[in-house]
């Protein structure tokens, strides 16, 4: 009796359907892709894998055994009821991201610290204006609230300015591999504030994570600080935060939002020393970031197939 897989992934070229196609025919499986989750509804009934971003999927499935999520981020995935085979496998794909997401930073921490919003706004209105006051990343104090695939491919585009530091902040208190000058556990986030230039977020969206950064961490960066935020939107308190910009104090590069899509009478779109993204960083156009999701699904077929411990899966109650 045949097994079925389901793909629900429009960015995967011809070859990456291919290679998919030949690895489930190698172990079995019947392989079917979708545009939209819609379209895959007659067939989740008897769906054993699926690869998808959304829970409709997963709620259809009454005997899904693994689901693959292609976000690095699985929060829609960790409701009591996203699941309607509760057993059911999750992983994500952390680790496809970093590249995409950790070249998005550069370019929002180097257009706040240019001047380009100022810059572009003289040029629009044809005014030759120089000699705004600029910054840099050199001699700067980075702090990486976050230190998994993002946080690392993220100091490792930063190394080359030459900051004075880079500190990473994350739940056990782990160097990876070395990389950061120094890391700290989350309890002692608020010891490194005051000394931090440029704070970097690639939190994930967890009851740990929600508003970690509030009105007390934000009181406690030094004046002229830079936020980016390319974690979700719920780790910062987004009207805290708003309040600090609006005053003339710190400068925020936002790509996540407490509530998206951000609505069109939001202040969000009018508060000055903020650089927003529509959630675009780690957006599956870049062809480096769909060949690793399929990478490490392939990986993990492998693995689930053969009775080994899959290497992306999720810890339902962490959130990651």
């Amino acid at each position: 009796m045949k097994k079925h897989l389901v793909i629900i992934l429009p960015d995967l070229t011809e070859n990456h359907r291919a290679s998919i196609c030949a690895a489930a025919g190698r172990h079995g499986f019947d392989c079917r892709f979708f545009d939209e989750p819609s379209q895959s509804l007659p067939f989740l009934q008897d769906a054993e894998i699926i690869v998808g971003t959304d829970p409709f999927l997963s709620r259809n499935a009454p005997n899904l055994r693994w689901l693959c999520s292609p976000f690095a981020g699985v929060d829609p995935f960790l409701a009591d009821d996203a699941f309607a085979a509760p057993s059911a496998l999750l992983t994500c794909s952390s680790g496809a991201y970093g590249v995409t997401i950790s070249e998005h930073v550069i370019m929002l921490l180097l257009e706040i610290l240019r001047r380009r919003p100022e810059y572009r706004a003289h040029t629009d209105r044809r005014e030759w204006v120089r000699r705004l006051p600029v910054r840099a990343i050199f001699d700067s104090r980075i702090t990486l609230l976050g230190t998994g695939d993002i946080g690392q491919e993220t100091l490792r585009r930063l190394r080359p300015f030459a900051p004075k530091q880079i500190l990473g902040v994350n739940r056990m208190g782990l160097n990876p591999g070395g990389l950061f000058d120094r890391i700290v556990q989350r309890d002692h986030l608020d010891e490194i504030l005051p000394e931090t230039d440029i704070l970097i977020i690639s939190l994930p969206g967890t009851r740990d994570t929600f508003r970690i950064i509030s009105e007390k961490q934000l009181k406690r960066l030094p004046d002229d600080a830079v936020i980016i935020n390319v974690g979700r939107g719920s780790v910062i308190d987004q009207q805290a935060l708003e309040a600090e910009l609006r005053s003339g104090r710190l400068y925020a590069g936002l790509d996540v939002f407490e509530e998206e899509p951000v609505p069109p009478d939001s202040s969000l779109w009018t508060c000055p020393r903020l650089i927003m993204t529509s959630h675009v960083a780690g957006d599956t156009t870049l062809p480096h970031t769909v060949d690793r999701i399929v990478e490490l699904f392939l990986t993990d077929f492998e693995n689930y197939c053969a009775g080994r411990p899959l290497t992306q899966l999720v810890d339902r109650e962490i959130g990651y």
